[in-house]
Parts: C-alpha cells; structure tokens; sequence
C-alpha cells in the first residue's frame, strides 16, 4: 500500500513546526563569519563598546561627534544599528569563583568566597539585571537585487520558500560577496575605532549564539553553548525538486 506524499501548505492542519519555523527564516545557514540569506546576501555583525559621554569633557565630546559625524558621511553602503538588551549572565563568572573557592586552602577566605558566591547567585535570580550590547550589522546584497521592485519583494515575503536552485546560486556568488562585504566590515571597522570605540567582527559559533539567543530568549537561559564546545550541526538534505507552497485559497 503506496502513500500519496503530501504538500507542504501554509493553510495544512498537520506540519511540521520546525519547517514552518525554517521556512519563514529569512537566513539560510551561517559559515565563514557571515549570516547567508534565502536570496544570497550576506550580513556581518560587529560588536562594538559604548561611549559615556557624560565624563568627557566637552571638548571631548566635541571630538567624539565630529568623528562620528564623519564617519556617518562617508558611508556609501547602508549599515543597521542595534542596540539589544538582555538580562545579566554570570554563569560563567560564577563558575570561575567556584574553582577559585576550591582551590582556597585558607578556610576563612574559602568561606567567604562560597559566600559571596551564594550571595551573587540569589542577586541575579531574583533581580532582573539588564545589560546592553551594541552591534551593527553590515549587509552585502547580490548584484541587482537592491533594484527589486516592491511587487517582487512582497511576493517573497509571503512565500519565502528554498529550493535547489537558490541554493545553487548562492554558493557560486558566495566568494565574490564575501570579499566586497569584507571590505565593507573594514571601512566601518576603521571609522568606529576613530570614533574610540572597541570593535570585534562576530565569528560563526557567535553568530549562532547570537541568533540562537534573540530567536529563543526563554530557553537560551538554560540551554547554552559552551565556548569551547565544538557545534555539530544537521545538515538538510537538498531536495531533488523544490518544495511547494499552495498559497492560501480566497
């Protein structure tokens, strides 16, 4: 007895929900230090420090402006600011205290130190400690693609499906996009840290950290990535023929 295989409808009673999370994901993988879209394009992240300028002086202050001022005009590329926030994590900084504490061979400071240890841990479970990161995100789109219309664009958005294809595509203008966006990250780079600030480019365990914890704020909490753990991660197998999408009927 042969089943009949089904399409994947947005409209179907039974799906898969990690399918229907995966299809309306606008990043196809990350590798390489780069998020990889649907349509090829590649998005770099870089963290950046912040800047008080409330304890500078206003001759300081002026000249933190200014470069910043310059910096934005000579952009010829756009770039997306975010400012993310997000509670307090020290469970590693905890962690640390811990080998510290056992290895404390003065009882009296042993004690205090697990202590303290304790004391911090109930700090942060019950007071909610924000903490804010600052990135910008620097996009490189395929040539021609800026220049979509808004029909195009809105018809992709409502189906966003993958195929062999684009897959296909992506991969062989993968090479050319990576070297103009990474003359991009440099450009902006260079003028943030004329500005005084500290920048660091997000490499690919970071990346994924960094959108394995915006899409999944609850459960990131309790399920982490150690930083040396080696990520292995499952593979989809491209499909032979590319996977159909009934749109909604009136």
């Amino acid at each position: 007895m042969t089943s009949t295989p089904t399409k994947d409808s947005v409209k179907g009673n039974k799906k898969d929900k990690r399918l229907s999370t995966q299809l309306y994901s606008k990043i196809s993988e990350i590798r390489d230090d780069a998020a990889i879209l649907k349509n090829g394009g590649l998005r770099m992240v870089l963290k950046t420090s912040s800047i008080n300028l409330n304890l500078k002086s206003e001759q300081e202050q002026n000249a933190v402006i200014y470069s910043y001022q310059n910096f934005l005009n000579s952009l010829e590329f756009p770039i997306q600011i975010v400012i993310r926030s997000k509670k307090l994590d020290l469970e590693q900084y905890i962690e640390k205290l811990k080998k510290i504490g056992v290895k404390q061979t003065n009882p009296l400071l042993q004690k205090q130190t697990f202590e303290y240890i304790e004391y911090v841990s109930r700090l942060v479970e019950y007071a909610d400690i924000m903490e804010k990161q600052f990135y910008v995100i620097i996009p490189q789109d395929p040539i021609g693609e800026e220049r979509r219309s808004f029909i195009k664009s809105f018809i992709e958005s409502i189906f966003p499906g993958d195929n062999l294809a684009k897959i296909k595509q992506r991969h062989a203008q993968f090479a050319e996009l990576k070297k103009r966006i990474t003359q991009r990250v440099n450009t902006v780079r260079a003028g943030l840290e004329s500005c005084g600030l500290q920048v660091q480019p997000l490499g690919t365990q970071e990346l994924i950290e960094l959108y394995y914890e915006t899409y999944n704020p609850l459960t990131s909490r309790s399920q982490r990535f150690e930083p040396e753990q080696e990520l292995a991660l499952e593979q989809d197998e491209v499909p032979e023929t590319p996977i159909s999408v009934e749109a909604p009927k009136a």
